[in-house]
């Protein structure tokens, strides 16, 4: 079987202002617990770091129920559902303390070459102790994010270390994180979906674009040339 799963309790740093998890924590819960099946099984970050590979996130489709309160009981579990040459497909999914899902996503992963920066075929060392299990029963939605074709246009900001990760660049948890920022204060989230297109590195400019429409939010993170770091939609239920 290829399910993993990571054992928690909702803690206070993770709260947003209603004392429940946020949705940068829920990211970052489905993030570190893909990160720890491959640590489990021999094939994480320092085994890839040795063979000059990597798995680079190229989009998200996350889906929030609700969100577990402070101090309760969560379960997180992943498995790749399917590999295409060199791409990795892997679902995740949040169980709150009564073990009924809160949130569950979508993700595409591609294996780079990084110092070519170039995709490269999954070895078949990795689809071996990967192994598959059936993808989740959801509905599924594009991969591709559509720019917003007109929207306001905010104020940059710089990347700062803070914003980095081992990779040394943006992380992904972080692009939603800034997109987050732009949401009404009373918006009822369901789904949020994220198309990464480049990597923003330390001391790059974001400069984010904003379309509002009736219940979705979409936020282009952009360079000082306007082209797409990342674009994240932000829909109500």
């Amino acid at each position: 079987m290829s399910k993993y799963d990571f054992y928690s309790h909702v803690r206070y740093s993770e709260c947003g202002e209603d004392g429940r998890l946020s949705l940068g924590a829920v990211v970052d819960y489905f993030q570190d617990t893909a990160t720890f099946q491959g640590e489990h099984l021999g094939i994480g970050v320092s085994y890839l770091k040795k063979q000059h590979i990597a798995w680079i996130l190229t989009s998200w489709q996350i889906i929030t129920d609700h969100f577990p309160k402070l101090a309760e009981p969560v379960t997180v579990r992943t498995w790749a559902y399917d590999f295409r040459s060199f791409y990795g497909l892997r679902n995740l999914l949040l169980l709150d303390g009564s073990g009924q899902p809160a949130a569950w996503a979508n993700s595409v992963w591609v294996l780079m070459d990084m110092e070519r920066m170039r995709p490269v075929k999954v070895p078949q060392k990795l689809l071996d102790l990967y192994g598959t299990d059936p993808a989740l029963d959801m509905e599924y939605s594009p991969r591709k994010v559509a720019e917003p074709e007109t929207g306001e246009e905010m104020d940059p900001f710089p990347v700062t270390r803070t914003h980095l990760d081992t990779n040394h660049h943006v992380n992904n948890g972080q692009y939603i994180e800034m997109a987050r920022m732009y949401l009404p204060e009373k918006f009822n989230l369901y789904e949020t979906r994220v198309e990464y297109k480049a990597q923003a590195h330390l001391g790059d400019l974001i400069c984010p674009k904003v379309s509002r429409e009736d219940g979705v939010v979409t936020v282009s993170l952009r360079d000082k040339e306007g082209k797409s770091y990342c674009v994240v939609r932000f829909a109500e239920r």
